[in-house]
């Protein structure tokens, strides 16, 4: 066994994925199922069913105090003061330059209490950036839960046998509920684009309450190789390729992350960081953007791939890009020059240096099935 592979972390489930025969592979620092039956298997009985994703690699932190809702918007962009306790928010946590450190989702549990979850590759500076600013506010970083990801149209239907409380929720609200005796963080969220929970469970109790979820007949682990294919359809950016450091949130079409009251013309314009530049980029306009594009081809597209025009000039670069198994084709994302950012627009990626044509369409590619009530 190398030292990379002995320095990789486990997650609470790693028992589980070996009893189910999941292949392993290096994920941000933990070694992580990327599938089990096959991606594409996998991916469509999440649109159909209902998939199980172990994300206990993800970080989960609390931040609280009578100053957390003040400091944590001088770091995100999102209007905290007005975020309903029991209510979550996406949001962008934001650099002087205006570029994106990581994206988040943030919730509140009390009025003085967030619950805050951060990309598995970022933890550690994320963490730090935290400790940084956030001068008079408690950070506690959570070590000891596993999260789980319960995506897919029968989500709710299994939930119901396990926590019949938590299918009263709507997307983006959460709670504290309880399952088999164990205190559960609940929201009725997901990164796959369908309706589902994301549930953080004390680690000693991950395998069982696992276990019974997997016990339904609709519900089926799904590994990093569909939570990628799903993630793409539906859209979303995965950190790491679609967003960067240097990568600026309107640059990123992340614009709306930012909450109204927050934005240039807002009652709480501005303080935060990044805000003078981000603002100055929506007034003045930026060179490239984020797109989505239709591959007119079988031949997939990959991260890292030049985007040419029709003179053969470079004019932008693939940052994720998969076989679409619900639309039996490739699809893709990525950064191209403004003035040929508009949809419809005709280019080619460039695939082994040779050609393939491609074109700008909108996102997300399948339709978003968030429950809303």
């Amino acid at each position: 066994m190398s030292n990379d592979q002995q320095a990789l972390l486990n997650t609470p489930l790693a028992p589980l994925h070996g009893e189910l025969g999941a292949k392993m592979v290096p994920f941000a620092g933990y070694s992580m199922p990327v599938q089990y039956s096959g991606v594409k298997p996998e991916h469509l009985h999440t649109r159909e069913k209902a998939g199980l994703f172990d994300v206990s690699h993800m970080g989960q932190v609390i931040v609280k105090g009578e100053h957390a809702c003040a400091e944590l918007e001088r770091l995100i962009p999102v209007d905290l003061q007005v975020l309903a306790i029991g209510h979550q928010s996406y949001g962008v946590l934001t650099n002087e330059n205006g570029g994106i450190i990581d994206d988040l989702i943030i919730a509140r549990w009390q009025e003085d209490e967030f619950f805050i979850v951060i990309n598995a590759a970022c933890k550690h500076k994320d963490i730090e950036h935290f400790k940084k600013h956030l001068i008079h506010s408690e950070l506690v970083e959570i070590n000891d839960r596993a999260l789980i990801a319960l995506q897919g149209p029968s989500a709710a239907t299994v939930m119901e046998s396990l926590c019949p409380q938590a299918t009263k929720l709507t997307f983006m609200q959460c709670a504290k509920f309880e399952i088999s005796g164990e205190l559960c963080f609940i929201s009725r969220s997901g990164y796959t684009g369908e309706d589902g929970f994301e549930i953080s469970i004390p680690e000693n109790a991950a395998i069982n309450i696992a276990e019974q979820i997997l016990a339904f007949d609709d519900a089926k682990p799904i590994g990093l190789g569909a939570r990628d294919s799903l993630r793409l359809e539906s859209g979303l950016c995965l950190y790491g390729q679609d967003l960067q450091d240097d990568i600026s949130v309107v640059e990123s079409s992340l614009g709306w992350a930012i909450s109204k009251s927050r934005r240039r013309q807002g009652e709480r314009s501005g303080d935060f960081l990044g805000a003078e530049l981000i603002f100055k980029q929506q007034q003045d306009g930026v060179g490239k953007k984020r797109v989505g594009f239709a591959v007119d081809a079988k031949t997939p597209v990959r991260a890292g791939s030049d985007i040419v025009d029709s003179d053969g000039n470079v004019v932008g670069t693939i940052t994720s890009g998969t076989f679409s198994p619900s639309l039996s084709r490739p699809i893709a994302m990525g950064y191209v020059n403004t003035d040929v950012s508009a949809v419809g627009t005709s280019l080619h990626a460039l695939v082994r240096n040779k050609p393939v044509p491609i074109s700008v369409a909108k996102m997300p590619f399948v339709p978003q099935n968030y429950f809303r009530g």
